[in-house]
């Protein structure tokens, strides 16, 4: 997941350099506001950092932590919830940043009036997605911060 998500991030920046499409996204608002600010930085960012980063760093600890403590991981079960709930999470939040950036975004320059009413289901829609990756981030530190009292139970 790390890797397609680098690859996507890598795949976005190059697109978002593109004359004509950081034409567009600077008209939109990019990167200081408005519609293109949720494409360029916020979905470029989020897919790179943490899908590409935080999704690499989860799985360096899960692998490298029994390496280094000679313990296993507390759970294998909620290592797979924290992948599972980070990854959707990630994927849905970039999924609708790009979405509601490019609907906002055309809106803006050809019917700003709508732009209100097509605002009003970001926040809910990045609401959930956030919440996903959140369950995720808080499974990986419960299990994480598990582990380690095994470790110092076992000790």
């Amino acid at each position: 997941m790390s890797v397609v998500s680098f690859f996507i991030g890598t795949v976005h920046g190059l697109l978002q350099v593109i004359p004509s499409v950081r034409a567009w996204l600077d008209s939109i608002g990019s990167p200081y506001g408005g519609p293109g600010h949720m494409i360029d930085p916020l979905a470029h960012a989020h897919i790179n950092l943490v899908g590409g980063v935080t999704i690499l760093g989860m799985a360096v600890t899960y692998y490298m932590l029994p390496k280094i403590t000679g313990k296993p991981i507390h759970s294998h079960k909620l290592a797979e919830h924290s992948f599972w709930w980070t990854s959707i999470g990630v994927s849905s939040f970039y999924i609708s940043l790009l979405i509601f950036g490019f609907i906002e975004g055309n809106l803006w320059l050809t019917d700003p009036a709508q732009v209100p009413a097509v605002h009003r289901f970001y926040g809910p829609v990045i609401s959930i997605a956030a919440s996903v990756l959140a369950v995720g981030f808080w499974v990986y530190l419960a299990n994480v911060m598990m582990t380690l009292k095994d470790i110092y139970k076992k000790s």
